[in-house]
């Protein structure tokens, strides 16, 4: 059975009105003028067949189709609150689901979803690592970071965290072998991701080629020094959702958080 439209403005109109018995005084609390408060309500009337109001020497009375009515009408306006009010309360600020590109999680994800943890003590965040592109149809994430290319999945939006650079580290008056990740050439040993690759130059073992996203807390706190010459990439670090999810409240209150130090 196909349900007819609701006209929902003004049934808030007729609401208003016969609160007050005022078209007057509906148009001041709706911030409208009196002309379009009556104009809404011979509308509805027109729409559902019924005259709502009448004028009388004491001024407006409602017809008695419309006082038996304007209970249960208030109780679907209840209802409709306790709705979006669920609706929000399931979208939290303090419950997220994040996908992270697995090297990046300990080296840049942590430190600095720590800070908003502290600031949220009742927060619970899910972290899922990401070892490619994010599919977000399949995937039930509030944000991700990925590693790659710009994404292009329909519907998608990513912000660059900066134009990326692949650098050289090692800890400080360490030489040993050189590391590296995915299928860079070379390296003496290979390892799975940029933050394995990173650890591995921490606990000085060797060299390693990683993003400078990555590196620059360490290199920062003098963990690290770096070596040779900085390559351009054309890949980059990228928060990305869904266009829509980026309205989020909780959305826009961890990217500012995460984005804080940038």
């Amino acid at each position: 059975m196909k349900r007819s439209l609701i006209p929902l403005n003004a049934l808030r109109v007729f609401d208003a009105a016969a609160r007050s018995l005022s078209f007057t005084k509906a148009a001041d609390e709706l911030a409208v003028t009196p002309a379009a408060v009556g104009q809404q309500i011979r509308a509805l009337e027109e729409t559902l067949g019924v005259i709502l109001f009448r004028r009388t020497a004491r001024g407006l009375e409602l017809t008695p189709e419309a006082a038996r009515a304007l209970p249960h009408l208030r109780s679907g306006f209840t209802a409709f609150e306790e709705t979006v009010s669920a609706l929000r309360e399931g979208q939290g600020a303090t419950r997220l689901s994040l996908g992270c590109a697995r090297g990046a999680i300990r080296h840049w994800l942590m430190p600095r979803l720590s800070r908003w943890l502290e600031a949220n003590a009742d927060a619970s965040v899910q972290v899922l690592a990401l070892d490619g592109p994010v599919d977000f149809s399949q995937a039930n994430l509030d944000l991700a970071l990925s590693y790659g290319p710009t994404p292009d999945a329909e519907g998608v939006f990513g912000r660059k965290l900066a134009d990326e650079l692949l650098v050289t580290v090692a800890v400080p008056g360490i030489e040993g072998r050189p590391l590296g990740w995915r299928s860079l050439e070379g390296p003496a040993v290979a390892l799975p991701d940029a933050g394995a690759a990173l650890d591995w130059a921490l606990a000085g073992l060797g060299e390693a080629q990683v993003p400078l996203t990555l590196a620059a807390d360490a290199l920062e706190a003098g963990l690290l020094e770096e070596r040779g010459e900085r390559v351009p990439t054309d890949d980059a670090y990228w928060l990305c959702a869904p266009a829509p999810q980026w309205k989020s409240a909780k959305v826009k209150a961890l990217v500012e958080q995460l984005l804080e130090a940038l």
